[in-house]
């Protein structure tokens, strides 16, 4: 079926009622890959673009991986129904038997992105509709205005005292929820020398600061980044409990969480978050079922794409624990509005650089006043410059699948 001839089904469906038409039979046949003028190499960040094209002339966008890890994710696409989301992503992390790891995990989200895309702009509605719609009007942000804070939205490293009491009332003024800092605040790291036992006070000091900015009706948060042992995490976060962070954020080694984590939660009042080096749920589950955090910080791509953050939305509502995303790519904070827009637990986003489009992108997630806001466009509602941007690969050849079926025609391991 052509995109023409479906558009004018799908129409005459939706004057009768959303979703009235039926989705037409559709293959996926082509995967392009591009690399933008501003590539973030930093993988768990990645800008990566991907379109994948059907045989009825839609083409879903996604963002995230690395082009042969995304080389080999689009094999698994080629060929398959881009409407079966959850059977397609099976496909990819298991078509190669070994379980993927995160960098894969990554890749394989921007694919995931791309097929909810196809299959808002199907339905010619937003992906959040297709998810049960938003329960916020907004999506609040954390993080520093541009001005002010290099530019980027992030807190030059050493300040302290007055400059980070200035950074946090213009946060506020600016619309956002959080005065987001980390713990190179509070004086001068000469020869990028951290000594954690040292810089405890001056973390704390910077803290008080940070809270005499925003004010008693304001938010700040830090983030600890992973730089100290229990030890001295325990130590800054008994010290600044009476400036009441919002959260604290990777206070201990990722490798460490598991065991570190519920010990601090018992010794602590401040708010404890962790996980932006996180992939699927497997890396954090018990920690969020045993309530040793208050926020997970799993993000887009990163997680696996929409359908497993739905998953995850899902373990963390049940468990009351809200989601604090970490910034990646504009494309996959676009995806986040739509998918966490419809989470009915605390959410908030960290916008980072992403408070300017990029200029490849004429249309991606619209953030003014300190907020995401929702829109009305069909899909993520991403419109891309592919002038802009260059194309390093294509797919169109099915790639390995090694795998097995159930007799009921679900997927199982080969």
């Amino acid at each position: 079926m052509q995109r023409r001839t479906f558009l004018k089904s799908l129409a005459a469906g939706t004057a009768a009622g959303l979703f009235a038409a039926p989705l037409p039979k559709a293959k996926i046949t082509r995967v392009r890959i591009y690399q933008p003028p501003s590539l973030n190499r930093t993988i768990n960040q990645s800008n990566m673009l991907v379109a994948v094209e059907t045989d009825i002339g839609i083409t879903g966008i996604g963002e995230g991986g690395t082009k042969d890890l995304l080389e080999q994710c689009a094999g698994s696409l080629i060929g398959k129904n881009p409407f079966q989301v959850e059977r397609v992503w099976q496909h990819m992390y298991i078509d190669w038997f070994y379980p993927p790891g995160r960098e894969k995990v990554h890749a394989l989200g921007a694919m995931d992105l791309a097929l909810w895309d196809i299959k808002g702009k199907a339905f010619q509605a937003p992906v959040h509709q297709l998810l049960g719609g938003m329960v916020r009007n907004h999506v609040e942000c954390y993080g520093a205005p541009r001005t002010g804070a290099g530019g980027r939205g992030f807190v030059p490293e050493g300040s302290a005292g007055e400059r980070l009491r200035d950074l946090a009332r213009a946060t506020m003024e600016a619309g956002f929820r959080c005065f987001r800092m980390d713990a190179s605040v509070g004086g001068d790291i000469p020869d990028r020398v951290f000594n954690t036992h040292e810089r405890v006070r001056l973390v704390a000091a910077a803290c008080k600061s940070a809270r005499e900015g925003v004010g008693p009706k304001g938010d700040w948060m830090i983030d600890l980044h992973q730089k100290f042992d229990y030890a001295d995490a325990l130590r800054t976060c008994k010290l600044i409990e009476e400036y009441e962070p919002y959260l604290v954020e990777d206070p201990v080694r990722d490798e460490h969480a598991h065991q570190d984590l519920p010990k601090l939660r018992q010794m602590t009042t401040v708010p404890l978050a962790h996980g932006e080096e996180w992939g699927q749920r497997y890396d954090f589950n018990k920690l969020v079922e045993n309530h040793d955090i208050d926020y997970a910080r799993c993000t887009l791509p990163n997680v696996g794409g929409i359908t497993e953050m739905l998953k995850i939305m899902a373990l963390c509502e049940t468990h009351a624990v809200g989601i604090v995303p970490h910034f990646t790519g504009p494309i996959a904070t676009a995806a986040l509005v739509h998918c966490l827009g419809t989470f009915s637990g605390t959410v908030l986003v960290e916008i980072g650089a992403n408070q300017v489009l990029p200029p490849y992108l004429p249309a991606c997630h619209d953030f003014k006043a300190g907020k995401l806001w929702p829109n009305e466009r069909p899909g993520l509602g991403v419109t891309v410059d592919f002038k802009a941007v260059q194309q390093v690969a294509e797919v169109t050849t099915a790639g390995m699948s090694r795998i097995y079926h159930r007799p009921d025609g679900s997927l199982t391991h080969w």
